[in-house]
């Protein structure tokens, strides 16, 4: 195969969610003489930003979107470490999780999906995370962005006391915080302090891709 084939294949493999494919030609990709960064660019995150599209338009619906995420993880299981360094070191740093009390999580990791597929380097810290862990994310990652998302009106407390937290040791000078969730809303991110609101995950793509 060409270099344009594979990374058509690519592009399909996650559309289609076939993890076996995207793997399958993220190794022929590497055979052939193709850019690590190219496949994933214009192979894996093409075909993720169509998911993406077609799922705002309700043409896909999320086990579409699992799958897809689970094809774009394996491609870029094999393409990453092919990287070279100068390349990583551009790749800006984001920490995501759902907050203290909360395990919902499914939304928060189509968001994960999103902003890797947009070229972030995600840290995902899971569900039910406490305030603590959030705020020591920052300085130990080196976070430029931070997501956090609650489905539970009860549990949006968290998100205040995590921009409270990253204000006393000093670090909210140096994140973005973006969040997201039924319950929330630009209003609350505004009063708590947060730098921006999602209503879904492409969204919160462009709201990151502004802020870069």
């Amino acid at each position: 195969m060409q270099g344009q084939e594979i990374l058509a294949a690519l592009e399909n493999a996650v559309i289609t969610g076939n993890k076996a494919d995207s793997i399958k030609f993220a190794k022929e990709a590497l055979e052939n003489g193709v850019k690590a960064l190219d496949a994933i660019d214009n192979g894996l995150v093409k075909g993720m930003t169509i998911v993406g599209d077609k799922y705002a338009k309700h043409e896909f619906f999320l086990p579409q979107v699992l799958l897809a995420a689970a094809s774009l993880y394996g491609g870029l299981d094999i393409l990453l470490p092919h990287i070279p360094t100068d390349g990583t070191a551009k790749r800006v740093v984001g920490v995501i999780g759902v907050v203290e009390g909360d395990v919902h999580d499914i939304g928060k990791n189509i968001v994960k999906t999103m902003l890797t597929a947009a070229g972030l380097d995600m840290h995902d810290y899971g569900k039910d995370v406490p305030v603590e862990n959030f705020v020591n994310s920052v300085k130990k990652d080196g976070a430029f962005i931070l997501a956090m998302s609650t489905l539970m009106t009860p549990t949006m407390d968290g998100m205040k006391s995590v921009v409270d937290g990253l204000i006393e040791n000093g670090d909210r000078t140096t994140v973005k915080i973006i969040i997201g969730g039924a319950p929330t809303s630009q209003p609350f991110a505004d009063d708590i302090g947060a730098d921006m609101h999602a209503i879904n995950a492409q969204e919160a793509v462009k709201k990151v891709k502004e802020v870069l």
